[in-house]
């Protein structure tokens, strides 16, 4: 007998959009958010309308999770290709038409102002994991030359604005796929070991290396100033040392439980920079100490492995393959933002997932974790 509409409950109504959800990563992601709140409204308390804001943005994000999770990961590979085409053409638009700001050319005026080097943090993975999936059970050395081409060309136009930071979290995103795909050892262990030599180069010659007038080929100046800078941040300690500096200050003034709650003093009097944004896990560690961090990265870390728990069971090498890199991202994001405020990897503008202020970002992680559930949801579906 059929059931009228208007008897029909709410829950009942909702439950086909509340079954597309994975429930451990929406707890994580829930206790996540809420520390966010918590840290935004203590480290913009007086930075004019930030709390709300944020707020606003995590609901934004959500509902962008909520609709991608509807999206089968089939629906998604049809939209690889044209969604990575649009995105490599915003960015040549950028190179010819951007909007520059503080020297940096990364903004589009569509109607509204959009920085589409956003859209390659998914457009990347989702068109090498479609590569991929196409030239399954038949591998070449060449698939692997044109997926380092299909990951080169964004990355090289979003250095060329230049954005450091976007480039690298694009980089690692499709390196992770071209990792998991099976690209072989040799090919890996080759740069791995240059990389290693020149970092032991630049520390052993760093008096040398970063002396006044010395200049770097490729690099821009504020790159070589960076690097310079995390290497002794003391060589200008109220100039382009003052964010490391600062940051390693509030890290230790926590100590192991910390200063407790809206107590911060490198936070509210302001020593901290860019507290709400960058530099937000400086203001973090202040007010709950070493202990505080523990239990943050605990959740970070739940979060990437329930990323890559759902990559192993996905059904299809494409949701594989999409679902470990989109897990890697959350840990690039996670680790650089905590490395270079640490002090440890050179400043760049990375936010904390769901910490940091930031619309733009926010949403993008939300739409990635919705295709994270969409992954996990199209397994339970091939079980049952």
């Amino acid at each position: 007998m059929a059931v009228p509409f208007g008897k029909i409950s709410l829950r009942s109504r909702l439950a086909p959009w509340w079954v597309g959800l994975d429930g451990p990563l929406a707890f994580v992601v829930f206790i996540l958010a809420c520390v966010g709140l918590l840290v935004m409204y203590s480290s913009g308390f007086d930075h004019g309308t930030r709390f709300p804001d944020h707020a606003r943005n995590m609901l934004i994000a959500a509902f962008v999770m909520f609709v991608a999770a509807q999206i089968p990961p089939q629906r998604l590979m049809s939209l690889a290709v044209p969604v990575y085409v649009l995105g490599v053409g915003l960015l040549v638009a950028v190179a010819i038409f951007g909007i520059t700001k503080k020297g940096a050319r990364r903004w589009l005026n569509v109607g509204i102002v959009i920085q589409p080097s956003e859209i390659l943090k998914i457009a990347v993975p989702l068109m090498l994991a479609w590569w991929f999936q196409k030239r399954e059970g038949q591998l070449r050395a060449l698939d692997f030359v044109v997926a380092a081409l299909l990951l080169g060309i964004p990355v090289g136009l979003i250095i060329k604005q230049p954005d450091l930071g976007t480039a690298m979290l694009v980089l690692a995103a499709g390196l992770s796929i071209i990792f998991f795909a099976g690209v072989s050892w040799k090919l890996i262990i080759p740069p791995a070991v240059v990389a290693l030599v020149a970092v032991v180069l630049l520390v052993g010659f760093e008096p040398v290396l970063c002396a006044d007038g010395m200049r770097w080929p490729v690099l821009h100046d504020y790159q070589q100033q960076r690097i310079c800078t995390l290497l002794d941040p003391s060589r200008d300690p109220l100039g382009k040392g003052f964010h490391i500096i600062q940051g390693m200050i509030g890290i230790g003034s926590g100590g192991v439980f910390g200063v407790g709650f809206m107590q911060g003093t490198q936070t509210h009097l302001e020593f901290i920079p860019e507290r709400t944004t960058d530099f937000i896990f400086a203001a973090f560690s202040e007010e709950f100490g070493l202990l505080g961090n523990v239990l943050l990265m605990t959740a970070f870390i739940a979060l990437i492995l329930r990323g890559l728990a759902i990559a192993l069971d996905a059904p299809t090498l494409f949701s594989r393959l999409l679902a470990g890199s989109i897990a890697m991202i959350f840990f690039t994001y996670a680790f650089v933002n905590m490395g270079m405020v640490s002090g440890i990897l050179p400043v760049v503008g990375v936010p904390l997932p769901f910490i940091s202020y930031g619309g733009t970002a926010m949403v993008t992680l939300g739409f990635a974790l919705g295709i994270l559930m969409s992954i996990a949801n199209a397994r339970r579906l091939v079980q049952t």
